[in-house]
């Protein structure tokens, strides 16, 4: 008797996250229902898909959350994704007719607090998230090994940014520029990029500027992330995050009734132009809490069956 094999069939989506115009910000891929896929499958729609960052959608696995999301790049399984959250949530509300809700959110981070909000032309989705901690700054030979990994001269650093990596389970190194120009003129070296992470313990390299020339916003920078598999990422929630933590710890943002604001651009360099809302909940100087937020847009829909 010839044996009969199960198929699943899923609801795949790709968005584009902190924009609201179509083929700009920061692409994600959504999987739908994915409690019958193991991770040899996630990983491979995420292989296949190739996109960036793929977030497969479960069901919760305690009564303290709502929803369970894991992420995946085309090369392995990360905690946690800032735009692929804000990806995933753009679909469940347009699934919803984007109600206002609040959803809690378990991923590699733990428990985040995820808040849908109308607004013209489509839903706000804010997670807010526990403030990243700073690990360490780098010494003056692996600060210089990363100068010319990325093309940069130490002058175009910013004096009043420390280079410095955070972390929320997720590491990022924070470089700080004087100039916009400096931004758009990185010239980032993958290989030696991805030879750098093992050794500072980032898988990232977040640049940055407070020079903007992005009207409305505050920031703008590039990320590079080579040895997750992302040479550049067009617009990085998570990212934002930890840089309203730094902007905050080292004074460059000030606090009113214990709370600052800031809007970052990103992706200009890839032409995904794309726009991150942040803020940060803070005593003082001690950050300790974050609130990311962006809209975004489905590109299309599709069902894959195996």
């Amino acid at each position: 008797m010839a044996q009969t094999t199960d198929k699943h069939t899923y609801r795949v989506f790709q968005v584009d996250a902190f924009t609201d115009q179509l083929f700009a910000g920061n692409p994600a891929v959504v999987v739908l229902d994915a409690d019958t896929l193991s991770d040899r499958q996630m990983q491979l729609i995420a292989r296949e898909i190739n996109t960036g960052d793929s977030a497969f959608v479960l069901s919760p696995r305690s009564s303290d959350h709502d929803l369970h999301v894991r992420f995946f790049t085309s090369v392995r399984e990360v905690p946690y994704v800032g735009h692929a959250t804000i990806a995933a949530h753009v679909v469940l509300a347009s699934l919803n007719g984007s109600s206002e809700r609040r959803l809690r959110q378990l991923s590699g981070i733990g428990v985040v607090d995820v808040e849908v909000t109308n607004r013209p032309g489509g839903a706000e989705i804010a997670v807010r998230q526990p403030a990243a901690k700073v690990v360490r700054s780098l010494t003056d030979a692996e600060l210089d090994s990363l100068l010319d990994a990325l093309g940069v001269g130490s002058g175009d650093l910013d004096p009043r940014c420390p280079v410095e990596i955070y972390a929320l389970r997720a590491t990022r190194l924070l470089i700080g520029l004087k100039a916009a120009s400096a931004l758009a003129n990185l010239k980032p070296d993958f290989g030696a990029l991805a030879r750098l992470t093992p050794h500072l313990g980032a898988d990232g390299y977040f640049a940055f500027t407070t020079a903007s020339e992005v009207v409305g916003c505050f920031t703008e920078a590039r990320m590079f992330c080579p040895a997750i598999g992302i040479l550049e990422d067009a617009v990085s929630g998570n990212a934002h995050g930890m840089l309203g933590a730094y902007l905050v710890r080292h004074g460059l943002l000030r606090t009113q009734a214990g709370r600052a604001r800031f809007s970052g651009a990103q992706g200009a360099a890839l032409g995904r132009p794309g726009l991150v809302n942040v803020e940060i909940e803070a005593e003082g100087q001690s950050p300790h809490a974050v609130r990311i937020a962006g809209s975004g847009v489905i590109v299309f829909e599709t069902k894959l069956t195996f």
